[in-house]
């Protein structure tokens, strides 16, 4: 098996580091992980998910008509860096908050490691997949036929964890991310004078009862033994301090893994607002919007996959009994059509936590990843 150079690596990602671009937008990226395909003589085919995404294949020279699918994304934040080091954006206010770019880096590095001994049976395809954060790029992509143009029998994806050191991972045999929803919730009524509340209806009043109120459905509605969160994470309201205004708007977002309960969450939470917006004489609007799924692992394929990390030297710990993340991921909706996993590898016991501005994705780590996938690969594909 050849090595996967780890300053190869180091380059590619801090190259993908400066330039980091946001949903549906990744034409550089795009652009640039389509030239290192094609310095490394592998077929691809571009302009897919909305025209940033790329499937690429290599063909084992064993034969054989099985096939796998690898993915990573390739999109980054609307975040402003705060790291001064040589390979920080140089786009204002956008950032590889995520990892995404070291993804795409260990993706390429199993792809040139394969490309150079494909001593396996069947195919790989490699999926370089936009607009995950918030757009739904790999729901697009299915939607697209990702499964009826590649035929794949099963799909794996990787995500870096800061707080878990390198060398160690994290396989789930079932729940790994919750579902996404969000919501944006208008009350609106009739203001007035700061000094004279009695003359208009109080829509900041109602707002703030209503903050609290929606944190009941979550403590003592949902089943003790079920995971929910429901978080109001925006608070508009007014612009002067003697006016009563007319209009709040609220954001925020709700996150579970089981199906009923979400229905059930969002069933609530509508009601909460009509009742709060009746009591305090107020018309409400509710845009609700559910995102992504939450992301499941197939058992057999996890066990699969915590195999071959055991079985790598790099690897020193594999974790098979943590908790299941309240963060999400849109992998979910390749893993509605497919069976496949999900795993996390440590990017650092001291890293900063994903989407910070201080964040930055460990190089140790790109090397680690490459291989996983490679081992994974030659394991699944009947490889040596």
């Amino acid at each position: 098996m050849s090595m996967i150079n780890p300053d190869r690596l180091r380059e590619w990602r801090h190259e993908f580091h400066r330039q980091p671009e946001t949903a549906f937008e990744e034409h550089h990226t795009s652009a640039r992980i389509a030239d290192i395909l094609e310095s490394l003589g592998i077929e691809k085919i571009t302009g897919l998910g909305g025209g940033t995404g790329i499937v690429a294949w290599i063909d084992g020279r064993r034969g054989g008509d099985r096939a796998i699918g690898l993915r990573a994304d390739i999109d980054a934040l609307d975040v402003t860096e705060a790291n001064t080091f040589a390979h920080a954006s140089r786009k204002p206010g956008k950032m590889h908050a995520c990892g995404h770019d070291g993804h795409t880096t260990m993706l390429l590095g199993a792809a040139c490691g394969l490309a150079e001994n494909p001593d396996f049976a069947g195919r790989v395809y490699f999926i370089f997949q936009p607009a995950e954060e918030n757009e739904g790029g790999g729901r697009l992509m299915v939607e697209e036929g990702l499964f009826e143009r590649f035929p794949m029998e099963a799909v794996y994806g990787v995500h870096n964890w800061p707080g878990m050191a390198v060398g160690e991972a994290a396989v789930h045999d079932t729940a790994v991310m919750a579902a996404f929803d969000v919501f944006n919730v208008k009350l609106s009524g009739n203001g007035c004078h700061a000094a004279m509340p009695h003359l208009g209806t109080d829509v900041v009043l109602a707002a703030c009862q209503l903050v609290n109120q929606l944190q009941g459905i979550i403590s003592r509605e949902t089943p003790a033994h079920q995971t929910a969160v429901m978080s109001v994470t925006q608070f508009h309201a007014g612009d002067a301090f003697n006016v009563m205004p007319e209009a709040v708007e609220l954001c925020g977002t709700v996150r579970c893994f089981d199906a009923d309960l979400r229905d059930y969450l969002e069933t609530r939470f509508r009601q909460a607002i009509e009742a709060m917006a009746s009591f305090h004489g107020l018309d409400a609007s509710v845009d609700y919007q559910s995102r992504y799924p939450a992301t499941f692992n197939t058992p057999e394929h996890a066990n699969r996959c915590a195999d071959v990390l055991d079985a790598m030297p790099d690897i020193r710990q594999v974790y098979r009994d943590l908790p299941p993340s309240m963060a999400s991921e849109d992998f979910a909706f390749m893993l509605q059509k497919r069976p496949g996993a999900y795993i996390w590898l440590g990017n650092g016991q001291g890293s900063a936590a994903l989407h910070s501005p201080h964040y930055d994705f460990n190089d140790a780590l790109t090397p680690i990843g490459a291989a996983y996938w490679t081992a994974l690969v030659r394991t699944l594909l009947g490889g040596v």
